[in-house]
């Protein structure tokens, strides 16, 4: 690489592990910080972090006081994990009671206890029969409660048009408050996390406005009825939740390497309490989102995602005094030959999720080119107003995603009174009511079948639209449902098939007459765990751009890669000037404010003389002129006539002279280097395994330039026959 290519680095800052702070006991303010939209220096923040420890623990040997502090620091970790189970797992169970409510809301009221929702209004009913156990005088839906009339089709009519009004009133609500308060607050969250925990800065997405903006548009955005979810956002709330706690430490708050730490831990109790499953959410954490996953992040991680699922088990959202989304308990066993229609639900997956995928990028194209996309709020209402008018005439789409997956989960007992249930019974049956065996479907049956059809339909097309708008939206539960309806199809084209044609011969072996031979519910879970996988590649997808060291992970580098540094034969990029540099002989202080005026280089080489051009060390292109700036406040007598040392000790000026202006302590003595002939594998491994933004090429102690990760990727891109200019946003 030639010395102006691995020069002309205007957008990149320099990686260093040394010292900040050297000269002076107190820092200038804001220096050592980062940019928004830049990306951390792991081995800075891990040095800063080291030097904080041993600091820490050398004092702790002086006196009793600093002992305290010291234990107290080291249990301020498992603290913060504690306030955020506590937090994100009241928040789910707020978000659970508010959603149920808001959502039985669009249909009727609790004349008892208006903040009932439906289900918790006939608990206390003592009215209520079997058969009609949804029912009870003290809920009222609005027709019935406005004109006195429950059937009828004005009563139908009214129901209608006031379930849409509510559902646009929840949306506009949702958007608005989104666009005005918390732009940040839209989406699923996931992708923006898991880039942040990569190492990127994103001020303002985890902070305190969008974390309640988030919770109260979530709710508002779920209840309205549109397809989509609440699970995925809620790793984002817990996440805010996770960052506001880090500002009450200086030990997370101070290091954005630390801080992320955190925010791992704060992921994986998003997921605990949005399916109820701790060690599901370390896992997440673990394989999809961190980057830097430590050890004791793991256990951290795990006792953070506990006090979360307890917490909201002893809020109880559900009813039930349990932690899962859905819980379902199968009796029956599975068999060999059912794998068949598992393996083409595994394939119905596959196509759904390449179907949303290419849809939906689509779909986000031409919204920039319609007037839906320079007004977002008009496509919220306009996607509401189809999805609510569509939706309420099919009770499969009318009730919530969640109550729609748990139905279709069920097994049918001698207690159920869905219509997928309604199969003819057996008089002489008796059976226990668990090991009820197959029988022919009934009226109800078929009448579910066929409103499950259209509502697979609708939920394809409708999802597709949904997802991207400037609302929260999670995508787990709409690509559930859209497998769980699936897979409930398919079951029950089985059970009928075994039921009719038990001596074929696939069906002779193992179902004989009057067993218990195929489970339909079982089916819509597999199909929902296949449709849950696919669409979610594409919410991974934005931050591997960003994310150079998991992004290498599936590159040949015996292809695309030289085989040393300096056997690479690309030239400058454009007329790239030559690389600024500062000396660590005396500079003025307006010299070094016309050089940063006339440059934009964020980083600046040290030498020891413009004749030797030794490197000393390097300066951030944002730490300079921060010092610069705040030194009169720091150091008396600074002026712009003043002499910049980076040495340790200045020498001794005349009393005539200004106060000179110490920068040492800003220098980074040893900042991650390289030589021209260290093989390019080698600076692959070392730019992925250590999080590297850019690394210095010296030779012979001289510096040579400077090679970032973007210039390896466009080198690869160029390898490969690509634009190396588009590699960074294909």
């Amino acid at each position: 690489i030639s010395p102006a290519e691995l020069a002309s680095t205007p957008t990149e800052e320099p990686n260093g592990s040394g010292h900040l702070m050297d000269f002076l006991d107190e820092p200038f303010p804001d220096v050592g910080t980062y940019e928004d939209f830049h990306t951390i220096d792991w081995l800075r923040e891990k040095s800063r972090d080291t030097d904080r420890h041993r600091k820490i623990t050398s004092k702790s040997k002086e006196s009793l006081w600093e002992l305290i502090k010291s234990l107290l620091d080291a249990w301020s970790g498992w603290v913060v994990m504690l306030l955020i189970g506590l937090l994100s797992g009241t928040l789910a169970g707020v978000i659970d009671l508010a959603v149920d409510w808001m959502t039985d809301l669009k249909e009727g009221v609790c004349l008892t206890a208006f903040w009932y929702s439906h289900e918790q209004c006939c608990w206390t009913s003592n009215e209520t029969t079997f058969d009609d156990r949804d029912k009870c005088p003290q809920w009222q839906k609005w027709a019935e409660l406005m004109t006195g009339h429950a059937e009828g089709a004005g009563a139908y009519v009214l129901n209608y048009l006031l379930y849409v009004m509510w559902a646009l009133l929840f949306s506009f609500l949702a958007v608005s408050l989104v666009r005005v308060f918390a732009p940040y607050a839209c989406g699923s969250g996931i992708p923006e996390i898991k880039t942040i925990l990569s190492g990127f800065i994103i001020r303002g997405y985890l902070g305190k406005w969008t974390l309640l903006i988030k919770t109260v548009t979530l709710v508002l955005a779920v209840s309205s009825g549109l397809s989509l979810g609440k699970e995925g956002p809620l790793v984002h709330v817990a996440c805010c939740c996770g960052n506001l706690f880090c500002s009450l430490f200086s030990k997370y708050s101070k290091n954005e390497g630390k801080r992320r730490e955190v925010l791992s831990a704060a992921a994986a109790a998003g997921v605990s309490v949005a399916f109820g499953a701790p060690i599901g959410g370390v896992l997440f954490s673990l394989e999809e989102v961190s980057y830097y996953f430590p050890l004791k992040t793991l256990w951290r991680s795990f006792f953070a995602a506990l006090v979360a699922a307890f917490t909201l088990r002893a809020i109880n959202p559900f009813g039930n005094s349990r932690l899962v989304l859905f819980y379902v308990e199968y009796h029956t066993p599975w068999y060999m030959a059912e794998l068949v229609p598992f393996i083409l639900l595994g394939v119905f997956g596959g196509l759904w999720g390449t179907l949303f995928i290419r849809a939906n990028i689509a779909w986000c194209r031409r919204r920039k080119t319609t007037l839906l996309g320079k007004y977002p709020v008009l496509e919220v209402i306009a996607v509401t107003g189809i999805t609510a008018v569509l939706a309420f005439p099919n009770p499969y789409t009318r009730r919530s995603t969640s109550e729609l997956i748990s139905e279709l989960f069920n097994d049918c007992g001698a207690l159920e009174s869905s219509q997928l249930c309604d199969y003819v019974n057996n008089p002489n049956m008796s059976r226990p009511v668990d090991d009820i065996p197959d029988r022919p479907a009934g009226p109800g049956v078929y009448n579910a079948l066929w409103q499950l059809a259209l509502a697979l339909v609708f939920k394809i097309v409708i999802t597709i639209f949904t997802f991207g708008m400037k609302i929260p939206s999670g995508l787990f539960i709409p690509s559930m449902a859209v497998g769980a309806i699936a897979g409930r199809i398919v079951g029950i084209a089985v059970e009928q098939m075994a039921y009719h044609h038990h001596d074929w011969l696939i069906f002779k072996n193992w179902c004989r007459p009057g067993a218990d031979c195929v489970t339909p519910g079982l089916y819509a879970m597999v199909g929902a765990a296949a449709c849950l996988g696919e669409p979610r590649l594409m919410s991974f997808y934005p931050p591997i751009v960003m994310d150079f060291g998991k992004g290498l992970n599936g590159t040949s580098r015996e292809e695309s890669t030289p085989p040393t540094l300096a056997t690479d034969e690309r030239g400058p990029r454009g007329k790239a000037p030559l690389w600024a540099f500062l000396t660590q002989d005396p500079t003025r202080v307006e010299e070094l404010e016309a050089l940063i005026k006339d440059t934009d280089y964020k980083g600046f080489r040290v030498v020891i003389s413009r004749e030797s051009e030794r490197f000393m060390g390097f300066v951030q292109g944002r730490d300079l002129p921060l010092a610069i700036r705040k030194s009169p406040f720091k150091q008396d007598g600074v002026v712009s006539s003043s002499v910049v040392y980076f040495t340790e000790d200045a020498p001794l000026l005349p009393p005539t002279n200004p106060q000179p202006l110490k920068l040492r302590r800003i220098l980074n003595l040893s900042p991650f280097t390289v030589t021209d002939h260290t093989p390019m594998e080698t600076v692959v491994d070392i730019f992925r395994k250590l999080g590297l933004r850019q690394c210095l090429v010296t030779r012979s102690g001289r510096l040579l330039g400077i090679i970032t990760k973007k210039d390896v990727l466009r080198h690869m891109a160029q390898m490969m026959n690509q634009d190396p200019e588009s590699i960074m946003f294909n």
